[in-house]
């Protein structure tokens, strides 16, 4: 079996130097995690950044890894995306700063596993305030400083962290699919409504990203996913690898470039396959003993003599 590849590098490895210079980032969440990551990317190509979080304190030691990384700019806003008031404030004091919002992230979230029945109405809520009706509020706000951006034709770009959970059945996270089918919807409305302006709209859906709350060992699904071994990883992602924030981070550079200037209005999955594997893990787990079968099937079968049925086949029996 072929070594798995190796995993994305860091955006200046990737991506023209200075690609990202005079370019206003804003991240909401953007303290650790996928938010972070996305952060650092852009930082790495000189952008501005600036970070939303509920707490500043906590933003701190992000601030910093954001300006060592080469941000021409820094600065955090302190928010909660379930209120309006709020959210309106922290886009304002960015754009006060800078004149402009190029690329705006919409990626709080709040999860957590239960069962629909054992799931109360208020953490129901809380996911749904958190992550739809908060991206909702915070798209709106960061609005007038997207078209700000927009009006020298270069464009801007608002990225709405999704998930993959809805593509499917999903136990144990109908909060969370719930809500990031509505991203996905709202994304798909904003694009269109938001096109004239010059302002593109897309999702990114992580797969599992090793190394953050919602990730394969974090908080959120650790306990039940979380596998180290290759051919076990395999069974996940056929890549071999858990993602890592440099994946997502370098997918949002591409999409907010001059690269992705044609995209809109699009769900993009960056999870190695992941959600489309559904039963097909097992399967391909027996990959070789399928090989087998199938080969003395091949050197059994007579050729011309087409389907005949078998033994209990009731319907060539009539």
């Amino acid at each position: 079996m072929p070594a798995p590849p190796a995993p994305s590098a860091h955006a200046d490895a990737i991506f023209a130097a200075g690609l990202m210079k005079d370019k206003v980032l804003m991240v909401t969440g953007g303290g650790s995690g996928i938010g972070l990551g996305i952060c650092l990317a852009f930082a790495r190509l000189g952008a501005k950044v600036a970070i939303c979080g509920r707490t500043a304190a906590k933003l701190k030691d992000a601030i910093e890894a954001i300006s060592r990384a080469g941000a021409a700019d820094v600065m955090c806003v302190v928010a909660d995306v379930r209120k309006p008031e709020e959210c309106n404030a922290a886009c304002d004091a960015v754009g006060a700063k800078w004149g402009k919002i190029d690329v705006f992230v919409n990626n709080a979230a709040g999860n957590f596993m239960s069962v629909a029945e054992d799931c109360s109405p208020n953490a129901f809520n809380t996911v749904i305030d958190i992550d739809l009706r908060g991206s909702f509020h915070m798209a709106k706000a960061a609005l007038p400083w997207l078209r700000e951006a927009a009006k020298d034709g270069a464009g801007a770009t608002l990225l709405q962290t999704s998930a993959t959970l809805h593509y499917r059945a999903m136990p144990f996270q109908g909060h969370a699919s719930a809500a990031k089918a509505g991203i996905d919807a709202l994304t798909r409305t904003l694009a269109a409504e938001w096109a004239e302006d010059g302002i593109r709209v897309i999702s990114i859906a992580p797969g599992p990203i090793a190394d953050t709350e919602g990730g394969p060992t974090g908080r959120v699904f650790g306990k039940m996913a979380g596998k180290t071994r290759e051919e076990d990883i395999r069974g996940t992602c056929p890549m071999g690898r858990y993602g890592t924030v440099d994946d997502i981070g370098n997918m949002a550079i591409f999409l907010a470039s001059p690269g992705g200037s044609f995209i809109t209005g699009e769900c993009i999955a960056v999870d190695g396959l992941q959600w489309q594997m559904g039963g097909a893990g097992t399967i391909l787990a027996g990959k070789g003993k399928l090989r087998e079968a199938m080969r003395q099937q091949k050197e059994t079968r007579q050729r011309g003599a087409g389907s005949k049925g078998h033994q209990e086949d009731r319907q060539s029996k009539l």
